[in-house]
């Protein structure tokens, strides 16, 4: 019996890998948020629902805070957690504090500590969130387990209805 399962196990290895990446965890990425304290959202989201609205481009940026003003004006969403999301890895590093000087002043104080700067581990966000188009805000909805509830890009006022609808 041992003989079998371990066989068994070496089977089913290799498909493992080849999972969705809809079953992939949050990456673990350390970030900062607009106030400058220390986040690593995998944590920060740990234990309860959230809402993840993230952006790889300046022009998914601005697809954010309309994902962040939808959400917040939904009472079905009060108590559930909104995180904007910038991921600045591709930009220079010598304009990264300029963009953030600009986030800071474009995104209501409030916000800010549900605001946060990535600057590594790109290619592990665009995987999670299977990414194809870059001007799009991607959006994830977590459960309190950790588990996504949905995923979808592009705009709040085509997509808020269907996260609605998945909301736990």
């Amino acid at each position: 019996m041992r003989t079998f399962t371990r066989t068994l196990f070496q089977l089913m290895l290799p498909m493992l890998a080849i999972l969705p990446s809809s079953v992939e965890a949050l990456p673990n990425t350390a970030g900062e948020t607009l106030n400058g304290k220390p986040i690593v959202l995998a944590d920060a989201v740990r234990g309860h629902s959230a809402v993840l609205v993230v952006g790889f481009s300046k022009e998914a940026g601005d697809g954010n805070g309309g994902w962040a003003r939808a959400l917040h004006a939904d009472p079905a969403f009060a108590g559930i957690a909104v995180y904007q999301v910038a991921i600045l890895e591709r930009a220079p590093g010598f304009v990264r504090g300029s963009i953030k000087a600009g986030l800071r002043k474009g995104v209501a104080p409030a916000d800010h500590d549900n605001f946060v700067v990535l600057v590594q581990d790109e290619k592990q966000w665009r995987n999670y969130f299977n990414v194809t188009a870059d001007k799009d805000p991607y959006v994830v909805l977590l459960d309190a387990a950790g588990r996504d509830r949905w995923h979808g890009h592009g705009a709040a006022r085509d997509l808020e209805p269907l996260l609605r609808a998945a909301k736990p």
